[in-house]
Parts: structure tokens; sequence; C-alpha cells
């Protein structure tokens, strides 16, 4: 990384990063390493494939989904959101014979749950799945919104995390390290170095959001904090994401139950030690994550995500950017056709707003 990147289009090379990350992996989705690279040879070029129904290559699936509603929901509020913001988009733009389509079946039963009226924050307690990457994979729009802001970006990954898991869930606590991840990786001059430092220091969560349901999180400060840096010892001498599959199938071998590659402590932790490997590259992250085997389209999400943040998207070529948007453009079940540059552009007016707030308050309470 090389010269003055701006917050612009740091926001813009998350979001591309990110989608673009996701469409790459989807076709190996499930598959070990070893499948998956006798299928594919390596994945470093979008392809079609077949989920339930044929994809264009570039399509991204539910986790992009689950992004683009919270994008619009900071889009239209322009500032920070609440559960109760995203679960009216969720109402609003989402249907469910699209949500049967793309999304998985426990967000189909989350949708249906969301149309009865009950609180938000409450919506968590009915999924299944409270360990899933379902919001920690994919909360980057919340880190943007706190851009250089990590504790309200924990604090909002909290909340909003309820939309999918129970409060106590531990789904909660590492949607909380990938909101300070992304809201770390945007400040100026960041590096990979800088975030995993803001997360080791933020991530213990004993000032964060206060209690939650009467619960306090500061007792979990050891799980992932030594979960983070063990994976980080664990990959220090990869060279490349072959090293690094190898290295991590030491620690992550989960099988057998619904989900078994898709746990949020697997998912998160692999993506910072992608982006630590490429240095921030994006499109270096991106391709190491849709190599990875298992969760590819999670991880490959995730550390694109990150990378960009820091990044920008310069490193990425613009025909992935263009393929994805066109995927996007001729499906039919996507929540949102807007392009990859609309959304991003979407949440970054919104920062902007934000500070305009916060500026005008500053002025009125020091006249």
């Amino acid at each position: 990384m090389s010269g003055i990147i701006s917050l612009q289009d740091k926001f813009y090379g998350c979001i591309a990063g990110s989608q673009v990350g996701a469409a790459l992996g989807a076709p190996a989705q499930g598959l070990t390493w070893k499948n998956s690279e006798a299928e594919f040879g390596v994945l470093d070029q979008l392809k079609p494939y077949e989920n339930g129904w044929f994809r264009e290559a570039g399509t991204t699936g539910s986790g992009i989904e689950r992004q683009k509603l919270l994008i619009t929901a900071i889009s239209e509020r322009q500032d920070r959101i609440s559960a109760e913001d995203v679960r009216a988009i969720w109402v609003s733009d989402m249907t469910m014979k699209a949500a049967e389509k793309i999304m998985e079946p426990y967000d189909v039963s989350l949708l249906a749950v969301a149309n009865s009226g009950i609180p938000a924050r409450d919506l968590g307690k009915y999924c299944d799945y409270a360990g899933l990457n379902s919001f920690a994979g994919y909360c980057h729009p919340v880190g943007l919104i706190n851009a250089g802001d990590v504790k309200n970006a924990i604090r909002d990954a909290f909340e909003l995390g309820q939309l999918y898991y129970a409060s106590r869930s531990y789904g909660v606590k590492w949607s909380g390290v990938t909101a300070a991840a992304i809201a770390s990786a945007v400040k100026p001059g960041a590096t990979i170095d800088s975030v995993i430092k803001d997360l080791f220091t933020n991530c213990d969560y004993s000032d964060v959001g206060a209690k939650i349901d009467g619960y306090k999180y500061g007792y979990l400060r050891d799980n992932i904090i030594d979960e983070l840096e063990s994976g980080l010892k664990l990959t220090a001498g990869c060279r490349d994401f072959r090293e690094l599959r190898e290295a991590f199938d030491k620690s992550y071998r989960g099988c057998g139950v619904p989900y078994g590659n898709s746990f949020a402590n697997e998912v998160v932790t692999k993506a910072i030690c992608v982006v630590k490997m490429v240095n921030g590259n994006v499109h270096d992250a991106i391709i190491a994550g849709a190599n990875m085997g298992r969760d590819s389209v999670n991880v490959a999400a995730l550390a694109g995500g990150i990378a960009g943040a820091l990044s920008g998207a310069a490193a990425l070529p613009e025909s992935l950017i263009r393929q994805v948007d066109y995927a996007a453009g001729v499906n039919k079940y996507t929540c949102s056709k807007r392009t990859i540059r609309e959304q991003a552009e979407g949440v970054y007016q919104a920062f902007q707003s934000r500070l305009h707030t916060i500026n005008k308050f500053v002025e009125e309470m020091l006249v």
C-alpha cells in the first residue's frame, strides 16, 4: 500500500472487496480445500454455479443480501442504525418468495417472525444457529458508518447482531470483532497491525454496551483475544494460502452438524490472518479466502472487506467489479440491484451526514 487513500475509496474498497470476494468463493462453498482444488484449481476468476438455481458468474448469496439490507437501512437513515431500522428494511425490501430462493432457511424463518411485529432485538432468540457468521461475516457497513469510532462500532454490532443471535451468544461477540476491524481499518494510515492492535485493545467488551439483558460481557475477552492470538501465531510463517489452509486444518475441522464450516470464530480469525499474510492487498485477500476451503464465501468476503477498507479498491481488477454488478442486475431475487459504487456511496454519504450532525452539535455546545 502506498500513497494517500481517501476515506471515500476505503468505503468503496470495503464493499467491493466483500462482494467480489463472496462471488469468487461461491462455487467452492462448503468444499474442503482439497476438493476445491481438484475441481477448480486456483479460484481467481468469477465462475457461474448452481445452488438451487443457475447463478451467473459474479452472483452473491445470502450473506451479501444481509449486507445490502444493512446498507439500505444506513443509506435511508443517514446515520447509525438500530435493530428496528433494519427490521423495517427486511419487511419492505425482501419478499418471502425471494428470501426462499436466495437466503438460508433460518433467514426465511426470521423474516416471517419480523413480519409479526415483535421487538427487533428479540428476533435472534428465534434462530437456532447462535454461533454462525450470519451477521459477523457481513456487518461491514456497521464498521463503515462508525468509521474510526471502534467502540461505537462494537456497540452497534451488539445491538444489530441480536437480529440473528440471542444476546449472550457467540455470534454477537464475534460480530463486534468484525465491526471493530472495519472501523479501525478505515482510519487514515491504518495497517493490518494497527487494526489487530485495536482489536486487542477494544474487544474485551468490558466497557462497551454496558450490560445486555443484565449480562456483563467482560469475561469474554480471553476467549476472543486468545483465539486471535493463536491463529496469528499459527500462521505467522505462512507465505501463501496453501500454507495457510494447511496450518488452519490443525485448528478448524468442524463437520457433521448444520453449517459446521461456518462458525463465526473460525471465519473471522481466518479472515484476519489472511489480511495479515497479504499485508492488506485486497485482490490477494479475496483469492486467498476463496481458496481456503470450508466457508470460502465468508472468509473471502470478510478478508476482502477488511483489506479493501485498508487499501481501497485500486488492486481489484475493474472487470471483477463490473461482473458482480452485472450479476446483481440480472438477479431477480436480490433485495438490491444497486451497483457496488452506488452502495458504497450511500454509506459514505450517510457517514458524512453523521459527521455534519456531530460537528453542528459541537459548535452549538461550545458557543
